[in-house]
């Protein structure tokens, strides 16, 4: 090999080392998921369902259930499904004292899945989640391609040019090995500033394919909000109450609800005397979702369901039931000012104005996340008769948060675990109309769920108007 060609290679390889040393800068596939916390009102139990991220398949799946103040002990049976096949199963085992309860399973395959919990006294409910997969963009291909196809021309470079009669042969491959490494720069500098793939559960339907390969089913992508709202229809059963979600331009079961604020249904109700009830109810089939009601009152209870579909967006469908039972009265709640909830003392202050300030002030900075948020305000109003029938007429229904104080550097939400926010927390909310509402303000302490009810009365001059 004569010098010219040797020194032609060598560059050859100083190029191809200080490309491929500043080629690292790429971007990731699709995300790695994270953790999914999803509220259940299974029977008389109010949990929290946590399932925890799973980065790879093959691998152990780890499900917290988060039990709350007065929750029974028992055992839950849980166990994961692909494609109606169930292929793992475990039993979670409750104990007298609230807390957060660990069981394992195991999932092998990327896609959609199911999470099924029971107690043995109803219908198991099913949570949809899905197990994303390792997805590589074409631009990662092409980086990493490129680096290869580089390198096999070098290699190729090299053997031709020490084994030809003619040096100058050996500068074919040379220029094979700089297109390749300027295909393999491209892709690395255009991955950091392209967008990552379409996520599958949320901008596209979580089918395998779409969870494999998003790039291949853009084109199905469902955040248009094109897709009809909702239709609720109530059924007060034996022991539960029924709903029943249907499409609003076909009729058929809805079954494409994405957890929204930790919830796949936000469901409240409100009783004949005024008392608020904030389940979530657990998913038993497509389009078929059960909840009890602890201890009714008998008359016709305002129905609210908050649910977000996708492509359809958020939605709150209302509706009202009658329902059975013994339960006394509530109290005609107070209106600002301290009370007792619970054993504990809560301080209600509202500062009227457009918009109004609501405040409740806990003990201590010992308050925990619940639903994803500090504290949830529900609103309904204004009233001009007996409550349940306020409720179920007001023109206003308001589903109203706090929250989480922001960690610098820290991006996921913290769960019920973490005890350290309060004592202040604050809503903001512009009435539209004069008159008396009722609220209910609600937040998690000691894993116990508070709920303040109290009456605020919106003067005209104060009504936004």
């Amino acid at each position: 090999m004569g010098s010219k060609s040797k020194a032609a290679l060598l560059m050859l390889l100083a190029v191809l080392g200080i490309a491929a040393g500043g080629g690292t800068a790429h971007a990731d596939g699709a995300p790695s998921g994270t953790d999914v916390q999803v509220a259940q009102t299974l029977g008389a139990r109010e949990l929290t369902v946590i399932i925890r991220r799973v980065d790879t398949t093959p691998s152990p799946l780890r499900v917290d259930v988060v039990t709350h103040q007065g929750t029974a002990p028992g055992t839950l049976h849980l166990g994961v499904a692909a494609d109606g096949i169930t292929s793992a199963r475990t039993d979670v085992v409750l104990g007298p004292e609230p807390g957060v309860y660990a069981g394992n399973l195991q999932v092998d395959k990327p896609g959609p899945w199911e999470l099924s919990l029971s107690d043995g006294s109803g219908p198991a409910a099913t949570i949809p989640f899905l197990v994303p997969a390792r997805v590589v963009p074409p631009w990662e291909k092409a980086t990493y391609g490129g680096f290869v196809a580089a390198g096999a021309f070098l290699l190729l470079a090299l053997v031709v040019g020490v084994r030809a009669k003619r040096t100058a042969y050996a500068l074919v491959p040379a220029g094979g090995v700089v297109a390749a490494l300027a295909v393999a720069v491209t892709g690395a500098l255009l991955s950091a500033g392209t967008p990552p793939p379409p996520a599958p559960g949320s901008v596209l339907d979580p089918t395998f394919d779409n969870v494999t390969d998003p790039y291949a089913n853009a084109l199905s992508s469902t955040v248009d909000y094109s897709r009809p709202p909702v239709n609720l229809a109530v059924e007060a059963l034996r022991e539960d109450l029924k709903l029943r979600l249907t499409d609003g331009a076909t009729g058929r079961p809805v079954d494409d609800l994405l957890v929204h604020d930790n919830a796949l249904v936000h469901l409240v109700l409100v009783s004949p005397s005024g008392r608020m009830s904030h389940l979530h109810p657990v998913r038993v089939g497509p389009g078929d979702y059960r909840v009890r009601v602890a201890d009714p009152e008998a008359g016709t209870y305002a129905v609210g369901a908050e649910l977000a579909r996708r492509g359809g967006g958020v939605q709150l469908v209302r509706s009202t039931v009658d329902m059975k039972g013994t339960a006394a009265p509530a109290p005609e709640p107070p209106g600002p000012g301290p009370r007792t909830v619970d054993g504990t003392p809560v301080e209600l202050t509202v500062t009227p104005g457009t918009p109004t300030t609501i405040t409740a002030r806990f003990p201590a900075r010992d308050l925990q996340p619940w639903l994803g948020m500090l504290g949830h305000l529900i609103i309904t109003g204004p009233f001009t008769g007996p409550a349940g029938e306020g409720a179920a007429k007001a023109p206003t229904w308001a589903h109203v948060h706090a929250m989480i104080p922001p960690v610098a550097g820290r991006l996921d939400r913290p769960d019920e675990t973490v005890a350290a926010y309060g004592p202040d927390v604050s809503f903001t909310y512009t009435f539209a109309e004069p008159g008396r509402y009722r609220i209910w303000l609600q937040a998690e302490r000691g894993y116990r769920v508070l709920t303040v009810p109290a009456v605020v009365d919106v003067p005209t001059t104060g009504a936004g108007r």
